[in-house]
C-alpha cells in the first residue's frame, strides 16, 4: 500500500493520506454500521450532540453546530473490527509505527449537512499521553471530504514541537492557530489520514449540503506505555499485528463490578 518514501513523509510531516484503503464495498458496510449505531443510540435515549463548547467560534454559531460521535465502536459492530484489523491496514500500521502495533480505542464523527461542528486546531497527546509518541489516528473517510464540508486540515511537521498548551487541555488558542492555517486533507471515500497524535489538526463546519462521516482507529506501539493513567478503556490493547514483547503487561490493571 505504501513505499518507503511514504515512511519518510510521515516522520518527516507527521501525517500520511493513503489512497484507496478501503474499497466501495467495505465503506458502505461501514456506512449502514453508523446509521444502525445513531439509530441504537437514539432508541436507548443515549444520544447526544459531542460537538466542542468554547470561544473559538462566536455563540450564536457554536449553538446551531451538531457533531454525532461515539467512542469504542468496534464493540457495536463487527464492520469496524474487520476495518481495524484489515489487511491493508496493517500494512502501513507496521511501517509506519513498527512490527508491534496495538489499538487504544475507537471513535465515529458524522458532521452533518449544513451545520456539522467544527474542531479547534488541537493535539490529541493531552487525551492520552504516551512515553515513546507512537501513538496515532486513522482517520477512515466514508464520505468525500472537502473544505465545504469541513474535511480535516494539518500542519506539517508540528509533531516535532512536542506537547503545547491547550485551553482547558482541549484545543490550542484559536488566534495562534486558527483553522486555515492547516493544510485541507482533502480525501474520497476508502481513503485514511494517519497522522501522529502530536500533529496539530482541527477542522471547520460542513457548510456544505453533503455530510462528513469518518471513523477513527487509535493505534500505538505495543511497547509505548502511557504517562497517565487517562482516557482508559477496558479493551485498549488489542494486538493488531505483531506480538506483545510484555507478557504482564498485556492489559490494563480493572476491576469488573
Amino acid at each position: 500500500m505504501i513505499e518507503p518514501k511514504d515512511v519518510d513523509f510521515y516522520k518527516e510531516n507527521g501525517y500520511l493520506l493513503v489512497k484507496g484503503v478501503f474499497n466501495q464495498q467495505e465503506v458502505e458496510e461501514m456506512r449502514e454500521a453508523v446509521e444502525r449505531i445513531i439509530q441504537r443510540a437514539a432508541k436507548s435515549k443515549a444520544d447526544a450532540n459531542a460537538a466542542w463548547q468554547g470561544d473559538f467560534l462566536p455563540p450564536e454559531q457554536l449553538k446551531k453546530l451538531v457533531l454525532k460521535g461515539f467512542h469504542d465502536v468496534h464493540y457495536h459492530d463487527a464492520a469496524f473490527m474487520q476495518a481495524i484489523v484489515h489487511p491493508n491496514m496493517r500494512n502501513i500500521l507496521s511501517q509506519i509505527i513498527g512490527p508491534n502495533v496495538q489499538l487504544h480505542h475507537s471513535k465515529m464523527l458524522v458532521k452533518p449537512p449544513e451545520n456539522g461542528a467544527a474542531f479547534p486546531m488541537h493535539q490529541d497527546y493531552p487525551y492520552f499521553p504516551h512515553a515513546n509518541h507512537t501513538m496515532l489516528a486513522a482517520s477512515v473517510h466514508l464520505d468525500y471530504a472537502d473544505e465545504e464540508n469541513g474535511c480535516l486540515r494539518v500542519i506539517p511537521g508540528s509533531h516535532k514541537e512536542g506537547s503545547l498548551p491547550h485551553v482547558g487541555s482541549y484545543y490550542l488558542n484559536h488566534k495562534e492557530y486558527p483553522t486555515k492555517d492547516g493544510t485541507p486533507c482533502i480525501a474520497d471515500a476508502g481513503d485514511v489520514l494517519f497522522f501522529n497524535y502530536l500533529t496539530i489538526h482541527g477542522s471547520d463546519p460542513n457548510r456544505s449540503s453533503r455530510t462528513r462521516r469518518n471513523v477513527l482507529f487509535q493505534y500505538k506501539d505495543a511497547s509505548d506505555f502511557p504517562t497517565e493513567n487517562v482516557h482508559f478503556d477496558w479493551g485498549m490493547g488489542l494486538m493488531v499485528t505483531g506480538e506483545n514483547p510484555h507478557f504482564t503487561k498485556v492489559k490494563p490493571n480493572y476491576t469488573i463490578i
